[in-house]
């Protein structure tokens, strides 16, 4: 059948399985927001605020669906404003497609009203990134857009449509949703390698990324901890891979990893790394990261081997195929000594998590765990509150925790849960602080407005709180520009927006508030207010290794 480019566009969408989109409408995607109104019975749109807010809903979306999502915006500062959340969505691998409108083929390079070359602006952050420039070449580069953006490493793929483009009509057939393209598989004998190294540690360590919740691959990791006696200690990306109440799931490792998690990695003699970066807020110095471990390292992507960490064995292929394959071969251990070290690292982390009844962060969490359930959400945004959810938040299923890990993208928060809480239907607690939460708290008109039901809570300490501790213990306490010092009333704020608005001074009127926001079910923010001087804590100082960790503030000289 013959069609225009718009209409292309989104029954190629519709072809491909996506059922939502999240975008802003202007002058060079309006025959495309024609044609969504036409068929907005078969596709939904999300109009968010901002086009930032509409990179982070489809990020978020995609993150817990595992599907590809989707991203609409005109040209120029429509474009441009896609920008930080392709880069997020780039370096935490999200599969994402976004699609931006242009001036017509022969207005480019004129410097035509809201012209921008967002092809060449987005290359180093997408996987790939098109200009379609004839009519017959749409439909095809949709299709492989979104093959590209979820097969391999899942990531960012733009493609920018001239507005003339849109209005030129060609047959088109619809040919269903791309398959992702063949998954590499590990050598057989990377396998036998990998098996007699396990076969022969003592302190074997688990060091799951982000790479094994996209590939599906949480029963195969959570099995194979159980079939060789192995801690699971995660990096920030791989948070709900395992069972946070699992008897081997350590949590957080790194630079503010849990003290028994990122110990016992210093003190293992082999890290088996899955779906890792070796980031260097995971490693500190690197010259003394895991120096007794032999380390193996499980990944999609072939430039990740001994980029950032020399390993003495690389493993090229699918993660879940991979851990299958090393399940069935290794012998079933028990490691009663190395289990009974890892106690003692575990204890230690009890006796410096102490949660006083006063206001603070994990006494909030603390909370929020007691009243949310599996499948909820959480998102957080970028800070002091992200750290303190990494460490403290439960979570018993994969994809339920929503985080900038790489870019560490401030404001990235309500957008991603709520473009989340659509993808699953469920809803979302969103943990921020008051610096992030300012970069786009206008996204809480797009919750009203569709009646997202995201929980804000806003860890409220009136200064940007990481920047202020790292001011504090490596800059002299120079806290330059990080007192806030703003007037805003954030529930107030949230009430002009038409959202149920709390303060919270006490765990008590937390609780209540947490738990009526919960039961009514409505966009909805409280405003928690804590000390200035909470810190994260442990802490390993950049640059440095477990020997400097800091795991008590009374180390710290605050005077």
């Amino acid at each position: 059948m013959k069609l225009s480019g718009a209409q292309i566009i989104v029954e190629a969408l519709i072809d491909q399985g996506c059922d939502t989109v999240f975008g802003y409408p202007g002058g060079q995607v309006l025959n495309i927001y024609d044609e969504l109104y036409k068929n907005s019975d078969r596709i939904t749109h999300v109009l968010t605020a901002h086009e930032q807010g509409a990179s982070h809903a489809a990020d978020g979306y995609a993150r817990a669906t595992g599907k590809v999502g989707v991203v609409i915006a005109t040209s120029g500062p429509g474009a441009t404003n896609l920008v930080t959340g392709i880069a997020t969505a780039y370096l935490d691998s999200t599969p994402m497609v976004a699609i931006t409108g242009n001036v017509p083929v022969d207005l480019i390079g004129r410097d035509s009203f809201q012209e921008v070359d967002i092809m060449g602006i987005t290359i180093p952050i997408t996987k790939h990134n098109y200009i379609v420039k004839d009519i017959k070449d749409l439909g095809p580069t949709i299709r492989e857009a979104f093959e590209i953006a979820k097969s391999g490493r899942p990531g960012p793929v733009l493609i920018d449509v001239p507005k003339d483009v849109q209005t030129a009509s060609t047959e088109w057939t619809p040919q269903g949703p791309s398959a992702k393209r063949p998954m590499a598989h590990v050598r057989d004998c990377d396998v036998e390698t990998a098996v007699r190294l396990i076969d022969n540690a003592k302190r074997p360590y688990i060091y799951c990324g982000g790479g094994v919740v996209i590939a599906g691959a949480s029963e195969e990791l959570t099995a194979l901890s159980e079939k060789i006696d192995a801690p699971v200690g995660c990096s920030m990306m791989g948070l709900s891979a395992i069972p946070t109440e699992h008897k081997n799931a350590l949590g957080m490792q790194g630079m503010h990893g849990l003290f028994a998690s990122t110990r016992s990695l210093a003190a293992s003699d082999l890290v088996i790394a899955c779906g890792v970066r070796f980031s260097d807020r995971a490693t500190g110095n690197k010259s003394k990261f895991a120096k007794d471990a032999k380390v193996i390292h499980i990944d999609i992507e072939p430039g990740e081997i001994d980029k950032n960490i020399e390993v003495q064995l690389g493993m090229v292929g699918d993660i879940k195929d991979a851990l299958s394959r090393i399940i069935a071969a290794v012998e079933s251990k028990s490691h009663p000594e190395w289990r009974e070290q890892i106690d003692k690292y575990k204890q230690k982390t009890a006796s410096i998590d102490v949660t006083p009844d006063k206001m603070r962060p994990y006494a909030i969490i603390d909370v929020i765990n007691k009243y949310t359930t599996p499948e909820m959400l959480i998102a957080t945004d970028v800070g002091q509150h992200q750290m303190w959810a990494a460490q403290r938040c439960r979570f018993s299923r994969p994809r339920t925790f929503i985080t900038s890990g790489g870019l560490g993208t401030m404001g990235f928060g309500l957008g991603a849960a709520i473009g989340a809480s659509f993808g699953t239907g469920q809803k979302a607690v969103l943990i921020t602080g008051d610096g992030s939460f300012g970069m786009n708290l206008n996204e809480l008109a797009t919750a009203v407005s569709t009646g997202a039901p995201v929980i804000t809570v806003i860890m409220n300490n009136g200064v940007l709180g990481m920047v202020r501790q790292w001011q504090t213990l490596f800059y002299d306490k120079h806290y330059s520009n990080t007192v806030l010092d703003r007037k805003t009333d954030f529930v107030k704020l949230a009430q002009a927006f038409g959202a149920d608005g709390y303060r919270a001074a006490s765990v008590s009127e937390f609780e209540t508030a947490f738990k009526t926001a919960l039961e009514k079910g409505e966009p909805a923010v409280i405003d928690c207010l804590i000390d200035k001087d909470e810190f994260v804590l442990p802490m390993t100082p950049p640059g440095g290794s477990i020997d400097d960790i800091i795991v008590r503030k009374k180390e710290i000289s605050l005077d």
